[in-house]
């Protein structure tokens, strides 16, 4: 991908109903020129699909947390099945560095995260956590 492509996508990311059209005034290029872009980036599987992302209502706001997780090398597989049964988890990544695992977490309060926390602490070969909580999002391309 160049810079070009770059910039479709991300316009796309913002809004993918967006026009061809707009996105082509925006960019400087001509219609055909990002029309066929999309196209190709399609073939080759870099865009893989375009969905709909519902809001949560706005009285409906729930508390998100970040938990870092070190754990037992060989333990990694048994944990992270352990992890799918916590509804409150919506993200799991395997990281490099001091930490193993990030977690993305949310609940409607703050003291059900504090349990979930301590829960993920007693699980067998997790042995250290270390948690954030969020306060707003920046960026928020999922």
């Amino acid at each position: 991908m160049d810079k070009l492509d770059r910039q479709i996508v991300a316009a796309l990311q913002h809004n993918a109903r967006e026009s061809t059209t707009k996105i082509a005034a925006r960019l400087g290029v001509a219609r055909t020129t990002v029309h066929e872009r999309i196209a190709r980036m399609e073939a080759r599987g870099v865009i893989a699909g375009y969905s709909v992302v519902l809001r949560e209502p706005q009285d409906d706001s729930k508390v998100q947390v970040v938990v870092l997780l070190e754990v037992q090398q060989k333990e990694t597989a048994r944990i992270i099945k352990r992890l799918e049964a916590y509804p409150e988890i919506k993200l799991c990544l395997s990281i490099n560095g001091e930490f193993d695992l990030l977690l993305s977490a949310e609940a409607p309060r703050i003291e059900d995260l504090d349990i979930l926390v301590d829960e993920l602490g007693a699980i067998p070969g997790i042995q250290r956590t270390n948690t954030f909580v969020v306060f707003g999002r920046r960026i928020d391309r999922i």
